[in-house]
């Protein structure tokens, strides 16, 4: 990754300048991920960009979790991110942070506001707050609770935090402009009513700052240079500039803001409201169920930090929305994993096959290598013996046309063993092949005079019938389909859940929408096929999340579901795919 700290990039060039004109005199990041939820591939531009930046410029980051909304948030989420930062290679030098650790601090400044005639306590319901607010065309109108006496305001916020209304019945919104173009600064929301427990801070607060309000309040105060986010919060941005400069006087620091375009990918769904529909509804395992696209899923799946972060760094950065391919990524962990995954042989659909002419009771011991581009990674055994599985699509009876795999008649190469020839092959009452006869060409081994002999047949994968070791496989597809596939975009979710809320000072909700249900209709019906396969040994006691080439099959990790009668392993990704 040494690379992506030296390629420039629009964000870096704007810090060189800031730094330059002594705008800051060190670069400190966070990443301030919301607690609802696991960690998606859609969060790691954002995290890596964060870290990667504050590595580069010799500076600090920190974590802040986002714990505005009670109704959403679990300590479980925080010990997943926790997690999924570390495994990506990071850490937040700068320190451990939460949005909660500045309620009194939030507090304090809203009281200032009222004071100055900054902010109000409303009492417009959720109809009439859409209704005052316009439209993207039309100016909004001022509540007639706008002009307010600062004292009236002041005591009424007192006993919104002191628990006397119900929740909607009251809001504390910035006086800004009605006018405003940026429909934003139509005299956003900031404190609601809301009376659900908080993990960190118990029944203390019955009121909770908005993220429009307590977020630049957490950067100011962390001292944070440049607030690195996604470009939904461009029209954010002078929100964001105008609760630091009207709170310059209670903070240490001034942040400067920069946007750049999030991570869309085909076939994935990146809303975290929807992921945890796809949960909650039994449609996957659990978060980390590797069909998801979250990062706990991606490791249990097999991908690799180093991967990832490539993926990222191919991507780049810009000011335009786009759509990456999946198959990008998939590419980048394939590139990976042909480095460094040990090859061996597994068939995940399995025949027997019989050479009749081997002796009985009689075995070999053959050297293989486990990476041929990679000498220093040694070499293990593998036994040959009369009896041996092939994957199943290595035989047909009546070839197909230029079919170069086994059938009656046709010779084949066994990989790292001998040359065999197909004799025939048995079926059962149904018509079905259950085991196939060959001869070997004992001359054909490794140091004996027909080794070098050449042949038209292919070179097959296979496992030792004695001591093979039987293993479920796992393979997955998209949870989308490819045809009228729709990116899903958590970035307008939150948009819209966080407009509801400035609207009408209601509680975000998890409800699903009609087009949240439509979407779990598009949901693939075959995303996961389960095999019993046949592989080596060497697969029996390997650590979970151990990945493997299935020689000629695809990228195989060892899943956490594996006992010591059962490993299980799931395909990471196919051998053929894109090139990088």
């Amino acid at each position: 990754m040494e690379e992506t700290t030296t390629r420039s990039n629009f964000i870096w060039d704007a810090i060189d300048q800031d730094l330059a004109e002594g705008r800051y005199t060190q670069v400190h990041t966070r990443f301030p991920p919301e607690p609802n939820g696991y960690m998606h591939i859609g969060h790691c531009k954002a995290l890596i960009m964060d870290f990667l930046t504050a590595e580069k410029y010799g500076g600090l980051s920190n974590l802040r979790f986002d714990d505005t909304n009670p109704a959403k948030e679990d300590t479980e989420y925080v010990e997943a991110i926790k997690r999924d930062i570390n495994w990506l290679g990071f850490t937040w030098t700068g320190g451990l942070y939460y949005a909660s650790d500045y309620y009194d601090k939030c507090y304090e400044i809203a009281e200032d506001w009222i004071k100055r005639g900054l902010a109000y306590v409303d009492e417009l319901d959720k109809e009439q707050m859409r209704e005052y607010r316009g439209t993207l065309t039309k100016p909004g109108k001022n509540s007639p609770w706008r002009d307010r006496p600062a004292e009236e305001s002041l005591d009424l916020f007192r006993r919104m935090k002191n628990g006397e209304f119900a929740e909607g019945t009251y809001t504390l919104r910035a006086k800004i402009d009605m006018a405003s173009p940026n429909i934003v600064m139509r005299d956003p929301a900031m404190y609601r009513i809301l009376y659900k427990e908080h993990w960190r801070t118990g029944s203390k607060w019955c009121i909770y700052p908005m993220y429009d309000f307590a977020h630049p309040i957490g950067d100011a105060l962390e001292g944070i240079s440049h607030s690195l986010c996604s470009l939904e919060y461009e029209i954010h941005r002078p929100l964001y500039d105008w609760v630091v400069e009207k709170s310059a006087h209670m903070l240490p620091a001034k942040p400067r803001q920069i946007e750049f375009a999030r991570l869309n990918m085909t076939r994935t769904v990146m809303s975290k409201r929807k992921l945890r529909a796809l949960v909650e509804g039994g449609y996957v395992r659990g978060w980390d169920d590797p069909r998801m696209p979250t990062l706990s899923a991606l490791r249990r799946r097999g991908y690799t930090a180093n991967a990832i972060r490539d993926f990222i760094s191919r991507i780049g950065l810009s000011k335009a929305d786009s759509v990456v391919d999946t198959a990008v990524l998939e590419a980048c962990v394939r590139q990976d994993l042909d480095a460094n995954a040990a090859r061996v042989s597994a068939v995940l659909r399995p025949i027997k096959v019989v050479l009749t002419n081997w002796p009985e009771g009689e075995k070999r011991e053959l050297v293989v290598e486990n990476h041929p581009k990679n000498p220093d990674m040694g070499t293990h055994t593998v036994t040959l013996s009369r009896e041996i599985y092939i994957d199943a699509e290595d035989f047909m009876e009546v070839p197909a046309n230029k079919f170069q795999r086994m059938y009656p008649g046709f010779e084949v190469r066994l990989k790292g063993a001998c040359i065999v020839k197909c004799e025939g092959c048995t079926k059962d009452e149904d018509g079905n092949v259950v085991e196939i006869q060959c001869t070997v060409d004992f001359d054909s081994f490794a140091g004996c005079e027909g080794s070098s002999r050449k042949i038209k047949g292919k070179v097959l994968h296979w496992v030792n019938a004695k001591d093979a070791v039987p293993f479920e496989a796992r393979l997955y597809e998209p949870l989308l389909p490819a045809e009228g596939e729709a990116v899903e975009e958590e970035v307008e979710e939150t948009a819209a859940d966080e407009m509801e809320t400035v609207e009408d000072g209601a509680e975000e909700t998890d409800a699903l929408t009609r087009k949240d249900y439509d979407f779990l209709k598009q949901i693939s019906p075959n995303t996961l096929t389960i095999l019993r396969g046949y592989a080596e040994p060497a697969i029996r006691d390997c650590e979970v999340g151990t990945s493997f080439q299935f020689v000629r099959v695809g990228y195989f990790c060892k899943d956490p579901d594996s006992t010591s009668e059962l490993p299980v392993f799931n395909r990471t990704v196919e051998l053929n795919g894109l090139k990088l």
